[in-house]
C-alpha cells in the first residue's frame, strides 16, 4: 500500500525512495543543519514530507549536478532550503523566482554601499597593487593596459579585466598553495 504524499517516511522508505543507503542519510543529517528528521524513543527516524524533498534536492546536487558537499552547503545558506527542493524537483520557475528576488533584495543593498563595497561585490581585485602579477605595460593610456600576444600583435586589456583575471590567479595560487600544503 503506498504512502499518502504528506505521510511521514522511515529512514528505510526515504533511502529506498532515493537509492541511498540510510547510513549516508544519517551522515547528511551531520553535514546539513537543514535535515531534522523527527527522532522517537529508540532514535527512529521519522522524515516528513519537506525533509524528503529537501533530501532529493540534496542528492540531486550531489550526484547528478556533481556538486561537493561544501557546494552544496553554501547553496542551502545563500538561497535556502526552498531552492534546492525546487532544484530537487526540476522546478525551474521557482528556482527562478527565488533568484530574481535575491537579486532584488541585493541591489538596493548595492546601491547604499559605497564604491569600495560594490568593487567587492563585482569581484575586483582584492590584492594590494605591490602583490600583483599583471603589472601595467602602458600606464598612461587611461584604463586599458596594453598585452603582447603569442603572434607579436599588441591587444588591449581593460583594467576590470585584468583585475578580474589577477584575482583568478590569485585565486588558483592559492588553492595549489593548499594542495601542496596537503601532500
Amino acid at each position: 500500500m503506498d504512502k499518502s504524499p504528506d505521510a511521514f517516511r522511515t529512514i528505510s522508505e526515504v533511502a529506498e525512495e532515493l537509492n541511498l543507503p540510510q547510513h549516508v542519510l544519517r551522515f547528511w543529517e551531520t553535514r546539513f543543519s537543514q535535515i531534522k528528521p523527527m527522532k522517537r524513543a529508540g532514535g527512529r527516524r521519522y522524515y516528513r514530507p519537506d525533509d524528503f524533498d529537501l533530501l532529493q534536492g540534496i542528492r540531486h546536487l550531489l550526484y547528478d549536478q556533481g556538486y561537493t558537499i561544501k557546494g552544496v552547503q553554501k547553496l542551502l545558506k545563500q538561497n535556502g532550503n526552498k531552492y534546492v527542493i525546487a532544484i530537487g524537483a526540476g522546478d525551474t520557475q521557482t528556482v527562478e523566482a527565488i533568484l530574481a528576488a535575491k537579486e532584488q533584495e541585493s541591489q538596493p543593498a548595492m546601491a547604499l554601499a559605497g564604491a569600495e563595497e560594490v568593487g567587492k561585490v563585482l569581484g575586483q581585485a582584492k590584492l594590494p597593487v605591490s602583490r600583483r602579477f599583471f603589472p601595467r605595460k602602458n600606464a598612461d593610456n587611461g584604463d586599458v593596459a596594453v598585452v603582447r600576444q603569442t603572434d607579436g600583435k599588441n591587444a588591449a586589456l581593460h583594467e576590470e579585466d585584468r583585475a578580474l583575471l589577477q584575482e583568478a590567479l590569485y585565486d588558483l595560487l592559492e588553492c595549489k598553495r593548499l594542495l601542496d600544503q596537503t601532500r
